[in-house]
């Protein structure tokens, strides 16, 4: 899998250029428009934060053509509610995770 193709891909079929992809990612503009001026492909960070301004996973991100990614109706939900979000909502609710996982503990107790 080319990195840099793939980016393009789902940059079009969301419709965002490249100014549009780096304010939902959280990176500059310069940062988006040298990957592709200089066909880097983009370091972990950087990539994690394109997924996440495309509101897709990594995995997701990899899958093959056709290859499912399973979720659950619960990350369906979440995701959902993701994608609607704003920059800053996003921002605010992954403040509130890392608050609640220290609070907590990373893994609570779920309810079956």
């Amino acid at each position: 899998m080319i990195i840099l193709e793939r980016i393009e891909q789902l940059m079009k079929e969301r419709g965002l250029s490249k100014k549009k992809l780096a304010k939902a990612a959280g990176l500059s503009d310069s940062t988006i428009s040298n990957l592709f001026k200089r066909h880097n492909d983009p370091s972990f960070a950087t990539l994690k934060s394109i997924c996440d301004g495309l509101g897709i996973t990594l995995m997701q991100f990899f899958a093959e053509e056709g290859e499912a990614v399973v979720l659950t109706r619960e990350q369906q939900k979440l995701f959902a509610a993701w994608n609607i979000l704003s920059v800053k909502q996003r921002k605010l609710m992954l403040e509130f995770v890392d608050t609640f996982q220290e609070e907590f503990g990373e893994t609570a107790d779920r309810e079956s």
